[in-house]
């Protein structure tokens, strides 16, 4: 491990030479490749740094616990050796899971895809928060949020909406999200005190580009149709809504949001190309599965994977045992402590299936 890491911040500071060299930063080109392979190694070159300044602190208090007369200080020195050692730990670990192989989805734009389930107006409403507890997460991460295709119930929640998010690392960021998020509280659509549970699904699918999904265009029967909308709204006399149909998988994809048929079926595209790579993923998931007894997570969206439960403020995530009384500030977009300990737990979880994967 520690060859591998002398080897990356060797590359890295041949990298930062690079970069201060006046012949390559007058080629924009060459510099922002350059940078951007810089950029990605500087967190695991800074941990490594940091973790040979601990040895370091560790061989020093060593040498004064063997070598020093005076007591006081021997006893300092072997405190401070406790406190480092338990640090370098911490770092070996660390650094194990930075040399993982990368997620190679991670630094892709994704499209979230949220349902109404269980619990019919009442799931719609709560999809309609959950978009916009998306919608303010991405807010603050200073991340853009396109609606790419939405359908209403009878009292305006959203029985379907489907929107792109792009950013910096959004995959990375949401990728743990889809399952079944599940809702405790009175509905609003009742008058009575009874609590009642309803269900809403969320996907995050990377989005895919034109260059990891090849579409064939005799795969695809496109249709169009009048778009409708709740209580007669947004009705388009013209036929601009899409529905496209990909023959060899059975997936079917309409939007009618835009009044354009020509934005409608690009949108559509968009939301296929994205599905066709979610299926092809989960594919081959499957067959490491298969393969490999003790894969992590299948990130199989029939699992409730949250609660959140009103009368008593707690959002609890299933797959971690985490518990939060902070149902509002959750629901205002404050996700990163639930998913920093989302990636915690699943880059352990992979850590581990690693290091058992490795033949004896």
């Amino acid at each position: 491990m520690f060859s591998k890491l002398d080897s990356i911040e060797e590359k890295f500071n041949q990298l930062t030479k690079s970069l201060a060299d006046p012949s390559i930063a007058s080629d924009i080109d060459k510099y922002r490749k350059l940078a951007k392979e810089h950029a990605e190694l500087k967190e695991i070159v800074d941990k490594y740094r940091e973790y040979k300044e601990v040895e370091k602190g560790i061989k020093e208090a060593e040498e004064i616990i063997r070598d020093s007369s005076d007591s006081e200080l021997r006893e300092l020195a072997k405190e401070e050796l406790k406190e480092l050692k338990e640090k370098r730990e911490k770092l070996i670990k660390e650094l194990k899971i930075l040399l993982l192989p990368k997620d190679p989805n991670d630094k892709k734009n994704v499209i979230l895809e949220i349902r109404a389930g269980a619990g019919g107006d009442e799931a719609s409403l709560f999809a309609q928060e959950l978009f916009r507890m998306y919608s303010r997460y991405a807010e603050k991460k200073g991340w853009n949020v396109e609606v790419l295709s939405t359908s209403f119930s009878a009292i305006g929640g959203f029985k379907e909406i489907i929107a792109s998010i792009q950013g910096k690392k959004v995959y990375s960021r949401l990728k743990y999200e889809s399952g079944v998020h599940r809702v405790q509280r009175i509905p609003q659509t009742e008058s009575g005190g009874r609590i009642h549970t309803s269900t809403v699904t969320v996907a995050i699918l990377p989005e895919a580009e034109e260059i990891d999904v090849e579409i064939d265009p005799k795969d695809l029967r496109i249709e169009t149709f009048g778009a409708s909308g709740p209580g007669g709204q947004h009705v388009n006399r013209t036929y601009s809504a899409v529905r496209i149909t990909h023959i060899p998988s059975g997936i079917v994809v309409s939007c009618q949001d835009e009044k354009s048929q020509h934005r409608n079926r690009e949108k559509a595209l968009r939301i296929l190309r994205s599905r066709l790579l979610e299926k092809m993923r989960m594919e081959q998931e499957k067959e490491i599965a298969e393969a490999r007894r003790n894969q992590v997570g299948t990130g199989e969206r029939s699992e409730k994977i949250r609660t959140y439960n009103f009368p008593q403020g707690r959002v609890t995530d299933h797959r971690i045992n985490l518990t939060l009384y902070k149902l509002e500030n959750v629901l205002d977009g404050e996700l990163d402590e639930i998913i920093d300990n989302l990636i915690a737990h699943f880059e352990a979880q992979r850590l581990e299936s690693e290091i058992t994967s490795v033949p004896a």
